[in-house]
């Protein structure tokens, strides 16, 4: 968050010296109301209600312009990546308006990944050329080291993985940066990424290029099947409102991906395995008003991505997922999440193919609670060969811990939960006009449902932890139930 120090001018002079003249010391005598005696030290007590005095001061009736602004503690980071991010403090016209922008500024300067650590500092204007209503902004600034590195652990799809990292922050003094990463997660995933990335901080738009290589390999039982990576991924970021609200990822990836049956793999799934190549384009669009990522109590999420395949390889679809969340809190103790997902696959050609991997799948400890993973959904022998089209929805319920035990404190980082959910999976038709009902009985059969309660923790900023007890309410025999979860990520339903 940073720190804001505003000195004030002392305009009452000697303050101390004058209270203690005005007030004699000694022992005053005051009858109570009983007629017994009580004694009191005046300037003790007159100086205790002055403590307790609050005093409210309406920051907006306070005139101020910045006359200066100072950043301390550059070294390598060049002058004119700096006066972009902090010219807009020129523009305050009071002291409410100047800590406002201030701490803005203090953001923009964070997301270059220039600095370890900054300090705001707000003074009275002083010198020769100094207004009445002047003051003076000072950044104290900490630059990186030019080669950092470190052993992180990270959450995500249900599975925690031991990252190790180096990168090369400020490269030419304008943002620039180069990292490499290695990870190995508990379930046999293994990462190598190297990525360079670009911010064009004087655009409108506040972007941020990466190009991205990396080499990955998964595991999935649930579906039969091990797969292999090998890519190249281009990355636009926009950030129109810089306030981080509204996001745009334009993206190209090109992969070569490697998928290797195990050995009791079904038929149909066998059938898809071997070498594929995808080219496609991304465009992920989020506009994110939530107060917190993890336990969030008013706001809501938008986030809507369309995926085209087939500007070369062997695969080929068009690809839409919607994920959408509100929070409201009727109470300080009770918080309502009502959220939703959808996603709809279709194949550009039958000379393109659509691989088990592109799929859609339901089921899992952050998605569909009190089924396995992959557990419902179109099977074949065992194995889950996943839909082209999806729907989930779920109404959360959270509430504190009985009696709020470590309140303001690690208490916090505990919620009960309670929740309803729903959804299904299924495979869509549209070689037909008639097969517009068909395809509506997505929402009618085959519907699966459960509901539960448990416990979920936050982990930092960053993941989720959930233990739940589920009673699962429609379902089909072909389906995987588990009534006791246990689930880690940062998405969930």
């Amino acid at each position: 968050m940073g720190t804001f120090r505003a000195k004030e001018a002392n305009m009452s002079g000697n303050s101390n010296q004058d209270t203690n003249n005005a007030i004699p010391r000694g022992r005053y005598n005051s009858k109570m109301t009983d007629g017994s005696s009580a004694y009191f030290n005046s300037e003790r007590d007159l100086l205790e209600k002055e403590d307790t005095k609050e005093k409210s001061i309406d920051l907006q009736t306070v005139k101020a312009r910045v006359d200066r602004i100072h950043v301390d503690g550059l070294m390598r980071t060049k002058d004119d990546i700096i006066k972009a991010q902090v010219t807009d403090l020129f523009k305050a016209k009071d002291m409410q308006d100047v800590i406002i922008r201030a701490y803005k500024v203090k953001g923009k300067l964070e997301a270059l990944g220039c600095f370890r650590s900054i300090g705001v500092y707000i003074d009275t204007s002083q010198g020769p050329h100094a207004s009445s209503e002047g003051v003076e902004i000072t950044f104290t600034v900490r630059e990186m080291r030019r080669l950092m590195g470190g052993i992180n652990t990270m959450v995500g799809n249900n599975e925690g993985s031991v990252i190790i990292g180096a990168k090369a922050p400020n490269l030419f003094g304008r943002g620039e940066r180069l990292q490499m990463e290695y990870s190995q997660g508990t379930k046999s995933s293994t990462n190598i990424n190297v990525s360079a990335v670009k911010p064009l901080v004087d655009s409108w738009f506040r972007t941020v290029l990466t190009g991205s290589v990396y080499n990955t390999t998964s595991d999935f039982p649930w579906s039969g099947y091990h797969q292999c990576d090998k890519g190249l991924l281009l990355d636009i970021a926009l950030n129109p409102d810089g306030a981080g609200i509204l996001k745009h990822n334009l993206q190209y990836e090109a992969t070569y991906r490697k998928m290797i049956c195990s050995k009791q793999a079904s038929f149909r799934v066998r059938e898809q395995s071997g070498p594929s190549l995808k080219s496609a384009l991304r465009h992920i669009c989020s506009i994110d008003k939530r107060d917190s990522l993890i336990f969030p109590t008013a706001g809501s999420l938008i986030q809507f991505s369309t995926e085209i395949a087939g500007l070369g390889g062997d695969i080929g679809f068009v690809k839409n997922e919607l994920i959408m969340q509100s929070n409201w809190t009727p109470h300080e103790c009770l918080s309502f999440q009502l959220g939703l997902q959808s996603g709809l696959l279709r194949g550009i050609n039958d000379n393109m193919k659509i691989n088990i991997v592109d799929q859609f799948f339901l089921g899992g400890p952050m998605n569909l609670r009190g089924f396995d993973m992959r557990g419902c959904g179109p099977r074949h022998d065992g194995n889950s060969i996943g839909g082209d089209a999806y729907w989930a929805l779920a109404l959360h319920l959270y509430t504190p811990l009985p009696f709020r035990p470590g309140r303001r404190g690690f208490g916090d980082l505990f919620r009960l939960h309670g929740f309803v959910n729903g959804g299904n999976v299924s495979n869509f038709t549209f070689k037909f006009a008639n097969d517009y009902k068909e395809n509506m009985k997505i929402f009618t059969e085959n519907v699966r449902c459960s509901v539960g309660g448990g416990i979920a923790m936050k982990l930092g900023n960053v993941a989720r932890l959930e233990l739940n007890l589920v009673m699962p309410l429609l379902f089909i025999r072909s389906d995987v139930l588990q009534k006791f979860q246990f689930g880690i990520g940062l998405q969930y339903l």
